[in-house]
């Protein structure tokens, strides 16, 4: 019996298992994405997510510990260089596992797991939908959303006009400490 055994042993020692997540963390923060077992897959986004959290703040305690997890310098810098920039207003679920069809060999459930931050499929469709997004509603369903289109047009309208006036800004200083 297994009451209250949170940890997956993977039928693995620890030592082994140990090995084995560090082994595709720093796959995983190499490649950006990799295939594994469904099984393995959800043993590593647990072991490697606090990893990426440390990877926000760039010190030399948290690439230590990193390092203690990981042994790896290439993987090391890679998470600290550009893994960290882009999750840093993230916070957390740095992971997506996506399902894939069962293996040929012995039928084990596969799966894919993948850096969210650098799909840049997903990524394009999660812009354009905070562009388009609209309010539905079941009551007078013809006035709501179309008050509330122009209205998310004015704020996207509203949000880049700040970005030109500040360089219009700046292009005048530079004239008058020009001249």
């Amino acid at each position: 019996m297994r009451h209250g055994d949170k940890i997956k042993n993977l039928s693995r020692t620890a030592s082994h298992r140990a090995a084995l997540l560090a082994n595709l963390t720093s796959q995983l923060i190499e490649h950006k994405r990799i295939t594994t077992t469904l099984a393995k897959a959800k043993s590593l986004r647990v072991y490697a997510e606090p990893i990426i959290t440390r990877s926000k703040e760039d010190t030399m305690h948290n690439r230590r510990i990193v390092f203690s997890y990981l042994q790896d310098k290439e993987a090391i810098k890679e998470l600290f260089g550009v893994i960290g920039d882009k999750v840093a207003n993230r916070p957390g679920g740095y992971t997506r596992i996506i399902k894939l069809p069962r293996r040929a060999g012995d039928a084990a459930d596969m799966a894919m797991i993948e850096l969210v931050d650098f799909n840049e499929i997903y990524g394009k469709d999660i812009e354009a939908a905070a562009a388009k997004k609209t309010r539905r509603s079941r009551r007078s369903a013809g006035t709501k959303p179309a008050t509330a289109a122009p209205a998310a047009k004015e704020t996207v309208a509203e949000a880049q006009a700040p970005e030109v006036t500040d360089t219009a800004e700046e292009a005048q200083s530079t004239e008058e400490t020009n001249a």
